[in-house]
């Protein structure tokens, strides 16, 4: 699950991130599909699916599968843009409250 950084006009490597405590994570997947956070830790279950809680900018804090979870930073800084909001889910009120 770690991340390479690669130049597309030369193809090499520029740069590599390991998936671990503490890089900054977009969510591919699932019910939290693009929200963005830091990983916190990695929990293991053996016979079953492996569990990753996230803290999100507003300090949320959630969980979703490994396989679900795509590093896109190192640290706290991201190597893309991220989207719109910056990754981060609204709730049901706030949602209403910015579209009115």
């Amino acid at each position: 699950n770690d991340t390479v950084r690669v130049d597309i006009s030369t193809g090499k490597i520029l740069d590599h991130v390991k998936f671990e405590a503490g890089n900054t994570v977009m969510i591919k997947g699932g019910n939290n599909m693009g929200r963005v956070g830091v990983i916190m830790h990695r929990e293991r279950h053996p016979g079953s699916f492996e569990i990753v809680p996230i803290k999100d900018a507003v300090g949320h804090t959630f969980s979703t599968r490994l396989t679900n979870v795509f590093v896109v930073g190192k640290g706290t800084k991201p190597w893309i843009s991220l989207p719109k909001g910056n990754g981060i889910k609204l709730s049901i009120v706030e949602d209403r409250n910015a579209k009115m």
